[in-house]
């Protein structure tokens, strides 16, 4: 979500209400929580022009009742007790108010990626690997990115090959994060690890960190390698998708993550795209690619991931049908 799209989620979020938050904040994931969290308890004041932007591209009732007088701090520490209890609500606030970290598995999910790779990158790869499929996808990626590659590597595959986690063993793991994982008292297997998480995190890896850790594996166990080539989704596999499921896909990206996207994408991907929209859309999309400045590889690859992240979730949805990375340059 680029920097543009959480202010505008951070406001709008203000606007609603406090109930009307907390049912939306239910819906989102930590990560995502914590970075319209973060952004809202920015908040100090709005401009008139840009409350109406805001207004405008939500499709907003300009008449709807306002919170904007309301301590942004106090809104937030209300709106978060209601979405999540007050328990996780105060690992999140102590994060974006106060800037405390905290430990556990649980409350690994509120800190960055930077800060959880130096407090596990000394663990045994089997404890890390055991950690980072109880995070999000996007994180745990962050996260293998801080990691030299051997460890990295290692660590993906012991992903891959994991098939279950006994509740003592988390018990076990949490104690020694300093915390205990509430309502794990199953007696049964725990289904984390696998060959589609491995593939959903090595997707998010950046440049040729993906390739190499496939590789890896390869040397490991090829068939195991091939099952996870055939779970991951890369850019190019769109032409893939169905005209219906493509148009899906387009309602839920937003444009300016589309425009960076296709910058590096070739013309055959381009056509498709261009194809599910309006005509007017299609050619203010062709303009705004043509106008616009380089951009770095980097940038291109990281907004491509946040659009397979979408097809992947509307694929788990059902609502999207799937058929059948280089040095920092500028493209």
């Amino acid at each position: 979500m680029a920097d543009e799209g959480l202010d505008r989620s951070a406001i709008l979020m203000m606007m609603l209400g406090e109930q009307e938050a907390a049912a939306v904040f239910r819906h989102l994931a930590p990560r995502e929580v914590q970075r319209i969290g973060e952004a809202m308890s920015r908040i100090n004041g709005i401009p008139k022009e840009q409350l109406s932007a805001v207004l405008e591209r939500f499709h907003a009732d300009a008449s709807t009742q306002s919170t904007f007088g309301i301590e942004s701090d106090e809104y937030l520490r209300k709106v978060l007790n209601n979405a999540l209890g007050e328990e996780k609500a105060g690992l999140l606030l102590d994060r974006i108010l106060e800037g405390v970290d905290s430990a556990g598995i649980e409350r690994l999910k509120w800190v960055d990626a930077t800060t959880v790779a130096e407090l596990i990158r000394n663990e045994h790869p089997q404890i890390i690997a055991t950690i980072l499929v109880h995070l999000e996808r996007d994180q745990s990626a962050q996260i293998l990115t801080q990691f030299a590659p051997r460890l990295r590597n290692d660590v993906v595959l012991r992903i891959a090959t994991l098939d279950g986690i006994q509740p003592s063993a988390i018990r076990e793991l949490n104690e020694s994060l300093s915390l205990q994982l509430s309502g794990n008292n199953r007696s049964s297997r725990k289904s984390l690890g696998g060959v589609r998480m491995a593939a959903e995190m090595i997707n998010l890896l950046p440049g040729t960190s993906e390739g190499e850790a496939v590789e890896s594996i390869r040397e490991f166990d090829a068939d195991l390698a091939q099952k996870i080539q055939d779970e991951m989704f890369k850019f190019e596999d769109l032409m893939k998708i169905d005209d219906r499921s493509m148009q899906t896909l387009l309602r839920e990206v937003a444009s300016d993550v589309l425009i960076v996207a296709l910058k590096g994408a070739d013309t055959t991907i381009r056509d498709k795209i261009f194809k599910n929209m309006s005509e007017r859309a299609a050619n203010q999309m062709r303009e705004d690619l043509e106008t616009s400045g380089p951009v770095r590889l980097s940038e291109v690859e990281t907004q491509q991931r946040e659009i397979l992240k979408t097809v992947r979730r509307l694929a788990d949805e059902g609502t999207l049908v799937m058929g059948g990375k280089a040095e920092d340059a500028f493209v």
